[in-house]
């Protein structure tokens, strides 16, 4: 096997860094603080190709593959994962659902504007009933002839207050179960979509989050994505590729915190010598280098996989669950490092924990990717036993 990068990740990577440390590093605990919405972040992310990485060029993408959209959303994960989440969002649900489900002409219609960043898309798929059990759709589609009528709450929508079109998963056959439920692309202007307050949260609080009602909105037969009835599988398919991309930031949010860890045990003098020199930090630091790496390592194979066409799914869950709750370790330990300087906003990895958590929730929590992985375990998928039980 072949670890190396390839001349385009590492350009990718180098120039996602200096845009965090330039740009986003700036102003990113202020508006961590005050909740702002990174509006010019964001711009400037769409205008250096950050929003539509894997976008094929022909409706105005970076046609990148999996392995630099990976590498670009650890290096802004590091600074601001308010940032990266979005980026998430656009790159990995909306605009790769568009581009694999969608006819030409939705692709032609949606995707320049959602590659380039002119247009942030947002996935509806959770309602307050409907978290980890997504099969239990309460937001309806009715069929009426020439125009599905859309009636429905969403909540915990990432970009929900900035987003121009939504993917809306409904049920549109009660009867049928999971097979009633159809995608559907909405835009926010239209009459009847009614975006609720911004969420007041823990960790990447400068993201918007918002509840996003649907009362009685008029959705044109042609703004069906996919076939009728597809609705849960697409929503699974396109979350399965989502989950590198969380895999991912949070990747960036332990590799972000053990960075600052280092460098602070390095300049941090105690007992008359860096904290880096006590064997009790030096151990705290091989550890946290060690999960870093074997992340790393487990989000580009699951990125590979999906490159070369393999299924990716038990790849993705793995790479998902072993970086967020790595995540979650690292900033801890990273706080710890820092003693009473890491509780303060001033030296960023509070921020990093708070953000961390959210990891371990979004896009399957930690225990639907323990589901996803036993079911592979249990019927044999993963290993081949050296004998017959």
């Amino acid at each position: 096997m072949y670890f190396d990068l390839s001349e385009e990740n590492k350009a990718v990577r180098d120039a996602a860094r200096e845009f965090a440390q330039q740009e986003l590093l700036p102003g990113v605990i202020e508006r961590d603080t005050t909740m702002k919405f990174p509006t010019e972040q964001v711009k400037r992310m769409g205008e250096m190709g950050f929003l539509g990485m894997m976008v094929s060029p022909e409706y105005g993408g970076g046609g990148m593959d999996t392995i630099s959209y990976a590498l670009a959303m650890e290096e802004i994960s590091k600074i601001d994962n308010s940032c990266s989440v979005i980026m998430s969002v656009n790159n990995s649900l909306v605009c790769w659902g568009l581009e694999k489900m969608g006819t030409e002409e939705q692709k032609r219609k949606y995707l320049p504007k959602l590659a380039t960043g002119e247009w942030i898309g947002s996935f509806c798929l959770s309602e307050p009933e409907a978290g980890s059990d997504a099969t239990s759709q309460r937001t309806t589609a009715i069929d009426k002839g020439d125009h599905y009528l859309l009636n429905g709450t969403k909540n915990w929508i990432t970009n929900g207050g900035s987003s121009s079109v939504h993917l809306v998963m409904a049920q549109s056959n009660p009867v049928a179960g999971h097979k009633g439920i159809c995608t559907f692309i909405v835009e926010t202007s239209w009459p009847g979509v009614v975006v609720g307050a911004k969420e007041d949260k823990l960790g990447i609080r400068s993201s918007d989050t918002h509840t996003i009602m649907y009362n009685d909105v008029i959705v044109p037969k042609e703004n069906l994505l996919g076939p009728a009835g597809d609705g849960f599988k697409f929503a699974m398919k396109t979350l399965t590729g989502g989950r590198i991309g969380i895999a991912s930031q949070a990747l960036g949010i332990a590799s972000g915190a053990y960075e600052r860890a280092l460098q602070y045990s390095k300049e941090r003098m105690s007992f008359g010598k860096p904290l880096s020199n006590h064997q009790a930090i030096a151990f705290k630091l091989a550890d946290m280098a060690t999960e870093v790496e074997a992340a790393r390592l487990l989000i580009h194979r699951a990125a590979w996989m999906k490159d070369q066409g393999m299924d990716f799914t038990v790849a993705a869950s793995m790479a998902k669950l072993f970086a967020s709750e790595v995540a979650m370790r690292q900033t801890v330990e990273a706080v710890q490092i820092h003693g009473g300087y890491g509780y303060v906003k001033e030296y960023h990895v509070e921020r990093l924990m708070r953000d961390a958590k959210i990891t371990q929730i979004y896009e399957g929590t930690s225990e639907v990717q323990r589901i996803v992985i036993s079911r592979s375990v249990l019927q044999g998928q993963l290993t081949q036993p050296m004998w017959k039980v």
